[in-house]
């Protein structure tokens, strides 16, 4: 979102605006980037509990990264995150550290990048007494023990997420993801790049299922991130029906945005808490929260990230489904979507892979591969099946940019012949080595 001082003060006169701001989005392909984000658990090396915002926290933890000429990123006079060269680290709700990646060329270049962060992590959070693990769902912090980090936004999306869904909360506290932003090259690309990625969005959280485990108990549920999702606000989750509506594009999606209610408006440096309000109530000045303001295209901008569905479309596309694990298989999320969308070949045999799944058939396949990952079918099809040929296509899409990439897909590939998981591998060494210690997970799964 805007960063203060930052937002476009250009008043909206008419939605054709919005739909233009998608619009200029839209690249040639010699122009297409990867950006990679990934976000990660803190835990105090000494009792595994996560770390507060201070002392000896988060805010630490930023203040040692600054030192290597990231600028800060203020809110009301607290650190909240840092900027630098396209990229940025920030904060999630329950101070779940994520690096918001520079556009790259290429994967190589984002593994050099991964790589970077890691180690400076490791630098500034080893004398902390802190680690950082990459898991889906926390497991072991129950709500209360998670921190609240001092942003504007999350007071009031902490507020209202209790009234529109019973796992808000959860998504905001204790969860941890990995996606990738993409490119597109016009309207019919962004089209057809939307529909194949939401329809395999649930395909990518079952390969990437990472979180076993509630509360030091297994769940019941192989990614409960994937869970939390289907109960956290159906108003801007999931599958939107009209991404596969006859005419659909830039236009259409702006109209489906502006009926997502609000969380906020930010006036110098101020957030106005505008939750429940459809930004379309603003824009026609019926909207009693914020007599008296005028809404802008830095509104929009802000409103964009608040809308969360699987693939969400901002000036590229946001894949959102997977948690975050191992740093091979932060790797293997980037790799997977770019041999899928960045080949036309591979394209056009991703879309055919589709062909014939009904929105309802998604969303089914949606609400089943938390519990199920690669079992689940659709269609008839197992799961499994269909990721065996998805791999092969991106790994077709890979080879065909000349670069050796493909290479960052071997962990999917072994995950989709084996059926194992992640979190499968996890919960075998829970009634194993572990013998029923969750704890032992934070040092195994430390990236």
């Amino acid at each position: 979102m805007s960063n203060p001082g930052e937002a476009d003060l250009t008043p909206i006169t008419s939605t054709r605006q919005l739909s233009e701001w998608f619009a200029a989005g839209s690249k040639p392909k010699a122009a297409w980037r990867i950006g990679t984000e990934h976000e990660k658990f803190g835990f105090a090396r000494a009792g595994f509990a996560p770390p507060p915002y201070e002392p000896g926290g988060i805010r630490a933890m930023l203040k040692g990264l600054q030192a290597e000429g990231w600028a800060p990123i203020l809110d009301s006079g607290h650190v909240i995150g840092l900027k630098r060269d396209g990229g940025s680290v920030s904060l999630e709700p329950g101070g779940q550290f994520e690096l918001s990646g520079a556009p790259m060329a290429d994967l190589h270049e984002t593994r050099v990048e991964l790589a970077e962060h890691l180690r400076r992590v490791h630098a500034v959070g080893g004398p902390l007494g802190l680690g950082f693990a990459p898991l889906g769902f926390h497991p072991m912090a129950t709500r209360e023990d998670m921190p609240w980090m001092p942003k504007g936004r999350y007071a009031i999306m902490r507020r209202y997420m209790p009234q529109v869904g019973g796992m808000g909360l959860d998504m905001m506290l204790r969860t941890c993801t990995v996606q990738v932003n993409l490119d597109f090259g016009d309207e019919a690309d962004m089209v057809e790049k939307l529909r194949v990625s939401l329809a395999l969005q649930p395909l990518a959280t079952a390969l990437f299922a990472n979180s076993p485990f509630r509360e030091g108990k297994p769940s019941g549920f192989l990614t409960l991130r994937g869970r939390v999702w289907t109960d956290t606000d159906p108003d801007r989750t999931g599958i939107p029906p009209v991404a596969f509506e006859e005419g659909f594009g830039f236009a259409r999606f702006a109209e489906f945005v502006l009926d997502v209610p609000m969380y906020f408006i930010m006036r110098e440096g101020r957030y106005i808490d505008a939750a429940g309000v459809p930004f379309r109530a603003f824009v026609e000045g019926r909207a009693a929260k914020l007599a008296g303001h005028e809404a802008t295209m830095g509104d929009w901008a802000d409103h964009v990230t608040t809308v969360f569905t699987d693939v969400r479309l901002k000036r590229f596309l946001e894949m959102r489904g997977a948690d975050a694990g191992s740093p091979a298989m932060l790797m293997a999320k980037p790799a997977f979507w770019t041999g899928l969308l960045y080949d036309d070949a591979a394209q056009k045999a991703a879309a055919a892979l589709i062909r014939g799944w009904s929105v309802e058939s998604m969303r089914a396949l949606r609400n089943a591969v938390p519990a199920q990952a690669l079992a689940a079918t659709i269609e008839g099809r197992r799961l499994q099946d269909i990721a065996r040929d998805a791999i092969a296509i991106s790994r077709q899409g890979l080879r065909a940019r000349g670069l050796g990439e493909e290479v960052y897909l071997a962990p999917l590939e072994e995950i989709a012949e084996s059926g194992l998981t992640q979190a499968e591998r996890w919960l075998q060494r829970y009634e194993t080595s572990w013998a029923g210690d969750v704890r032992r997970i934070f040092a195994e799964a430390e990236a």
